[in-house]
């Protein structure tokens, strides 16, 4: 059993002065406010629950589509630990069904061999609109179909993250995987405000990458923005990179929908967290340009995004408190994957947790309460 104190804690929704909490077998197994350093190792800063993020298709120099693999999940998330990351979601893009059946083992591994890291997977497609499929291959675009549905219901593959478009998966189809446990996304949708309350009414609950790769909210039709923006069972997320959104949208989307159905998310691809500059998706050379990346024909595709980064923008808009961006990438991911023991800091759940300073910048992290290098 390891004693630590801190001065400052926020367990994922609240600020807590002077805790004191114990970890043994990499849980938390006390947890006391307003206590003394007597005996602890004292944690400098401000104590949060590591970050959580639901769309990481890679890091470290390494594509998980390219390397559909164990070797290549545990590199993505060192990669990313390093910026706080304590769980992740690998995100597979669309392609064909044997690149989705190696990542589904792939997962299956390494959710069994670190559950509170690995805690699932999101597949990004194929069934996907062609009319805003941005970087995805037009060619592996397809209707879902039983190969498919059988990946997406497996049982050992912690939380199954599917992003769909309403106009190619049907609402029964979506309630069938819904059903089986499969948290439904819709994003790379061209889809009218009608299709998507029909997708929100049989169950999907997200909206992926609000603001990208969808229809536009306007004055006579709401799209895929409006109906995501509406509905307050759905939770978005958002890449905050300044890139894909500007501040003013971002700002506005978040007092709309607030901290608590907002997700921060990276959408990162393999050049995140290394020094590499480029990847190659089914043959197309991706370049990071200007702090992001894109096709050569201009396309975003992807970000170099870290959750540490996505935490300080977030904090840096004028309606945004340090405790929002904060909940932001660890309470409300964790609610939105029906996950009570990440994403937040109190007894019995995971000692994932990392320091920052004043300006929120990492100074430490934190696995199941053992320092990370």
């Amino acid at each position: 059993m390891t004693d630590f104190f801190c001065p400052l804690l926020f367990d994922g929704t609240t600020m807590h002065h002077n805790v004191r909490f114990s970890v043994n077998e990499g849980r938390i197994s006390a947890f006391l406010p307003n206590s003394d350093a007597a005996d602890t190792t004292v944690l400098a800063g401000l104590v949060c629950p590591g970050f959580i993020d639901t769309q990481v298709n890679g890091g470290g120099g390494v594509q998980f589509n390219d390397q559909p693999t164990f070797g290549c999940l545990q590199q993505m998330a060192t990669a990313h630990a390093r910026h706080g990351t304590s769980s992740l979601l690998p995100t597979v893009i669309t392609d064909d069904i044997e690149v989705m059946q190696q990542a589904a083992n792939a997962q299956a591994k390494a959710h069994h061999h670190a559950p509170s890291r690995f805690v699932g997977i999101h597949f990004e497609g194929p069934h996907l609109s062609d009319a805003k499929k941005g970087m995805h291959s037009a060619r592996h675009l397809r209707a879902l179909g039983d190969n498919e549905m059988a990946i997406f219901c497996r049982g050992d593959l912690g939380r199954v993250l599917l992003t769909i478009a309403p106009e190619m998966v049907t609402p029964e189809q979506i309630s069938t995987l819904v059903a089986h446990n499969v948290i439904v996304s819709v994003g790379h949708t061209n889809a009218t405000f009608e299709q998507c309350r029909q997708a929100f009414a049989a169950g999907a609950t997200g909206a992926t990458h609000l603001f990208n790769a969808m229809s536009a909210f306007t004055s006579r039709e709401p799209g895929v923005v409006g109906a995501s923006l509406y509905h307050d069972t759905v939770y978005c997320g958002l890449i905050m990179d300044f890139a894909h959104v500007h501040p003013i949208s971002a700002s506005l989307a978040i007092a709309q929908k607030t901290a608590q159905k907002m997700m921060l998310v990276t959408d990162a691809m393999g050049p995140a967290a290394s020094d590499s500059d480029h990847f190659f998706y089914q043959g197309k050379k991706v370049q990071k340009q200007e702090g992001t990346l894109k096709l050569s024909d201009g396309t975003l595709a992807g970000s170099v995004l870290t959750m540490d980064i996505a935490v300080k923008n977030a904090a840096s808009l004028a309606n945004v408190t340090p405790e929002q961006a904060l909940m932001m990438a660890t309470h409300t991911p964790a609610r939105f994957l029906r996950l009570t023991d990440i994403g937040q800091l109190n007894e019995n759940s995971y000692a994932n947790f990392v320091c920052l300073d004043d300006n929120l910048q990492l100074t430490g992290h934190w696995h199941q309460g053992v320092r990370q290098v």
